[in-house]
Order: structure tokens, then sequence, then C-alpha cells
């Protein structure tokens, strides 16, 4: 194993060395096993209720629906990568790691952009309900969902052209990042790319989700439906949205541009180069939790989905908030009862506050 200098000084041709798989091989592998545990635990729940218990299919499910596609193509690629952390090495061959990168990196995106198309919806059905985009069909949502996955996948398919294979034997590595100066012009315009979209895609939907969470509370309070219990239900979904994107996607992000500025600006850096790399690919990591806390986002952006987990709960655990609303249920309750669950019929209730 190199010693710690040789790694953070410049090699006989002045550039850095590969960075090997130091700081992730003790953080990553019990990360991204919380990611697979929980991830496919609430995946496979959300597949099963989207599946088998919604019976009323609109726009906003087909959308989250698209989510938990995109979760599960990332959830199968940790394995392998789980395998080659705790290993040291990559031992797959140079087919399986290129489709692992492109899943790898097609998931962040993916999730981005439906995490987005999600506020954005729900952002025209609050301040914008007579828009057209509101009768929105569940085969233009569906197209809608195509040309999103198209733009998602299009700009990672050249990952699949090369080889990013690097080192031999027991120092085999898979990942297209990890080296100051890579030899094909190819792989350094791939790379300069990904960075570019790691930055632009987080900047670009964030301004989008706050600007959707700040227009749909003004709207409520100045349209005098600010009353409390409706502005939190109405704002649910937008800050469930905005916590999960800041916790998964900000640190790759900070990482990413950190790279970038010492490539460009302190190029005998390799200390720098080596720590800020080492932090990007451990970011990874929480860009992975995002399918573990999607469910979450599920559960705050349809009404449909949450009357689905608990009729699907046995009886027994609801029996007792059964009794207690019952206890302290009167006229006027029932009535609303009665008009959420007209709406929830007519598939609003999903997308409206």
């Amino acid at each position: 194993m190199e010693s710690d200098q040789n790694r953070t000084s410049p090699g006989p041709a002045g550039v850095c060395p590969p960075v090997g798989i130091q700081l992730e091989g003790v953080i990553l592998p019990p990360v991204l096993t919380l990611d697979v545990v929980l991830g496919l635990l609430g995946n496979l729940v959300a597949f099963w209720i989207f599946c088998f218990r919604i019976k009323s299919w609109n726009p906003n499910n087909l959308f989250l629906f698209n989510l938990v596609i995109a979760d599960f193509l990332a959830l199968v690629s940790l394995p392998l990568r789980i395998d080659a952390l705790l290993r040291g090495h990559w031992v797959f061959g140079d087919a399986v790691c290129r489709i692992n990168l492109f899943l790898m990196f097609s998931n962040r995106t993916a999730s981005i952009a439906l995490m987005t198309v999600v506020a954005f919806y729900r952002y025209f059905k609050v301040v914008h309900p007579h828009h057209r985009f509101n009768r929105m069909s569940k085969a233009q949502a569906g197209m809608l969902s195509l040309f999103v996955w198209l733009l998602v996948v299009s700009p990672r398919v050249p990952m699949l052209a090369y080889n990013h294979i690097k080192g031999g034997g027991n120092a085999t590595q898979c990942f297209f990042f990890t080296s100051y100066k890579e030899a094909s012009r190819g792989i350094i315009i791939l790379v300069g790319m990904h960075r570019i979209l790691t930055v632009l895609e987080f900047i670009i939907a964030m301004a989008m989700l706050l600007f959707c969470s700040v227009r749909i509370s003004r709207f409520l309070k100045e349209r005098q439906m600010g009353k409390p219990d409706k502005v939190r239900k109405a704002m649910r979904v937008c800050v469930a949205i905005v916590v999960v994107f800041v916790v998964c996607f900000l640190p790759t992000t900070i990482t990413t541009i950190g790279v970038w500025v010492i490539r460009s600006y302190r190029p005998w850096d390799c200390g720098a180069f080596y720590t800020f790399t080492q932090l990007t690919i451990v970011s990874l990591g929480l860009n992975f939790l995002n399918s573990a806390l999607d469910p979450v986002v599920y559960v705050f952006s349809s009404s449909m989905f949450r009357k689905a987990i608990l009729d699907s709960m046995p009886r027994l655990l609801r029996c007792g908030r059964d009794e207690g609303e019952y206890a302290v249920s009167s006229s006027a309750s029932q009535s609303t009862s009665q008009q959420e669950l007209k709406s929830l019929r007519s598939g609003r209730e999903s997308d409206a506050i």
C-alpha cells in the first residue's frame, strides 16, 4: 500500500496519483447496507400499494410510481458496490462496472427530476387550479414521465461506452472520477460533464422547489385559506421534498464543487484533491439514502397512498384510533369526513391540499 506522502504528492508526470479505497471503505459499507435494507422495505411496500391497493390512478400517483422505479434501479446496483468496498477492489469485470455506474448516477438525476415534477404538480393544483396542466390525463402524465426518463438517461448513456476499470488485481477500482488526469480524452469530457450535471441539477431543482414552497404558502394566506391545519397540509409535501433533497444531494454537490476548484486553481495540491475526492465518494451514501426516504414523500404527497396504508393495516392496530375518532366525533366532523371521502372518490383529494 502506498504511503500517505506518495498518495498526496504529484507523481513523476506532475499529476496526482489515483485515489485508492480508503475512507469510503470504512464508512460506506454500513451506510449503503442501511440504504439497501430501509430502501427495499419502504419501496417494496410502496410498490405493493401502488400496484394492488390503489384503484384509481392519477398523474400524481404515476409520477410517484416512477420515483419507486428509479429507487429500485439504484438499490439493485448497491450490493455490488458494497462487495467491492468490503473486498477493497472490484471483481465483477468491465461490463458490470459500466452498468453499475450508469444505474447509480442515473438514479440520482431521476430522483431529483421526479421529485421536482411532483412538487410542480402540487404547485399548479394549489396556485393555478384552473390551469390546463391540472387536466392532464393519465396518458399525458405517462408521456411526461417518459420524457423525464429520456432527459435523465441521455447524458448518462456515454458512461456505457467507456472502460472505467482502473488498476489491476487487488488494486482494481470501478470509479471514473478518482484520477486527477485521465488517459482518454473521452473520459475527461465525460467526467467534466458529470460534474457539471451534478452541480446544475441540484441548483436548478432546488430553486424550483423553493419557488413552489413559497408560492403555495403565500397563495393560501393571500386567499384567506391560511387556516393552520390547511397550510400545514399544503406545505407538508414541499417541506418533505426539500428536506430529503437537501440531506441527500447537497453534500455531493459541495464536494464536487470542491474538486472542481482544486483542479482549476490548485493543481499541485494532491492532498486537497485526495480529501475532496474521498468525501465525494463517501457522500454518495447520502445520495442513495433518498431511496429509503422517498416513501416519506409518498405518504405526504398522496392521500390515496395514506388511505391505502391505513386500510392495509391489521384492524387491531387501527381499533384504538377508530374508537378515539368515534368518541370525539360530532355531526360537523361527520359531514367533513363525508366531504373528504367524496373528494377522495373523485381523485381530487390526492392532488389538492
